[in-house]
């Protein structure tokens, strides 16, 4: 109460509050900002989160390329190993390395297949860069340089592996076996081998084109 009898106003009293303080208050409001925003779950930056869905398209494209290029270079190996021991026996026959008696000489149908080997370096050479026009070059080269000459050795020893099934009889030995037998063999494996190359092949150059027209729509 002051002199003159009336009430005294009651003082207000205001509180700067110091640069740390301010600097704590700005922190905790900006974090719950941020907690408030990362309710709706991860987001990519500079996203809106719109494009998950492609982004998993993309990745299962991926992951799919990879799994189906294992598969092809293990059979890329197998096919190499048939190749080299074709070529062993070219070198050893026509050198007469070992007596004739021992290792035959090749049938027509292994030279072509020599050639065989382009189709399976093309297709390796398309997996770096997903190159789609090596792939495609790769399946038409492997169906005339691989399957063709399979078809042909097949047709021709036909003969032998009949006489051989019938009276028993063989003229031509790989170490003792009968080579009709031994090159019948090389032959399912080798069809096996090439028509597993094609299939993973196919489904490659499909993801690859799938996921080439999903770039081009983005």
């Amino acid at each position: 109460m002051n002199r003159g009898g009336g009430h005294r106003e009651p003082e207000v009293r205001v509180e700067r509050l110091s640069p740390v303080c301010r600097w704590g208050a700005a922190g905790r409001g900006a974090r719950g900002e941020a907690a408030m925003a990362s309710r709706g779950g991860p987001r990519a930056a500079g996203t809106d989160g719109s494009d998950y869905r492609h982004r998993e398209r993309v990745a299962s494209h991926y992951q799919m390329s990879v799994a189906l290029k294992s598969e092809i270079k293990k059979l890329t190996y197998v096919h190499m190993g048939l190749w080299l021991l074709l070529l062993a026996q070219m070198c050893v026959g026509h050198l007469k390395l070992l007596p004739h008696d021992r290792v035959a000489m090749p049938y027509q149908w292994e030279y072509p297949y020599l050639l065989s080997i382009l189709p399976s370096l093309l297709g390796l050479l398309s997996f770096p860069r997903n190159n789609i026009s090596y792939l495609v070059l790769s399946m038409i080269s492997a169906g005339l340089f691989s399957v063709a000459p399979l078809i042909y050795g097949a047709m021709e020893m036909f003969p032998m592996a009949q006489q051989l099934y019938r009276h028993g009889k063989a003229y031509r030995f790989i170490f003792g076996f009968s080579a009709v037998s031994v090159m019948y063999l090389v032959v399912v494996v080798a069809a096996q081998v090439h028509g597993w190359q094609l299939y993973y092949s196919k489904k490659l150059l499909d993801s690859w084109f799938t996921s080439t027209q999903e770039k081009k729509k983005k």
